[in-house]
């Protein structure tokens, strides 16, 4: 019995140091190495941050393009998702409401080509990135609302797409953050 209980208080002392100090100082070191020094990537704009490459933002004029909704209204301090199955009839209403407004402020947009993406929250309630598709549909109310042409916000997406890792991991994206305020510098 005694043998067992040394082998237990070792093997304790040992998952403290490592789980207690060394993982996080580990990580606190990860993060300094990070862009943003483990602050986040900020944005800035003039010398003033507009925002974080990693947070998502509400954008509501037509001139711009809409990132996907949140479940807690982009407030990061609260990043959460919304919980509801796609069996349940209050998010199926919730869904259903996000495809009006779309159809509603992009004329010409059929249902059917709608991505997943610009109907669902994420996961954190604050995804930065929207997909390729979720940007296709919004190009033609973008340009029309700044009185530019259509080919040349095609060609800011496509500047501001980013491609899976290593071509293969995960799909390509578009941070909306940076494609607005490229936008607003033309």
């Amino acid at each position: 019995m005694k043998k067992y209980i040394i082998q237990s208080i070792r093997l304790t002392l040992v998952l403290i140091v490592l789980l207690c100090i060394i993982y996080p100082i580990s990580i606190a070191v990860a993060g300094k190495l990070s862009k943003g020094n483990g602050g986040g990537e900020k944005i800035t704009k003039n010398g003033k941050t507009v925002g974080y490459a990693l947070l998502g933002q509400s954008f509501t004029k037509p001139e711009y393009f809409s990132g996907r909704p949140s479940a807690v209204n982009y407030n990061a301090a609260g990043s959460a998702g919304s919980n509801k199955g796609p069996s349940n009839p209050d998010y199926l209403k919730e869904v259903q409401s996000r495809i009006d407004t779309l159809l509603k402020y992009n004329p010409g947009l059929k249902k059917s080509n709608i991505p997943a993406d610009m109907v669902t929250a994420s996961g954190s309630g604050l995804d930065p990135n929207i997909s390729e598709q979720g940007a296709a549909i919004q190009v033609a109310r973008v340009a029309k609302a700044r009185k530019i042409s259509e080919q040349k916000v095609k060609q800011l997406v496509a500047i501001n797409t980013l491609k899976p890792l290593l071509g293969l991991f995960g799909p390509s994206s578009v941070n909306v953050l940076k494609l607005n305020m490229a936008l607003d510098s033309l």
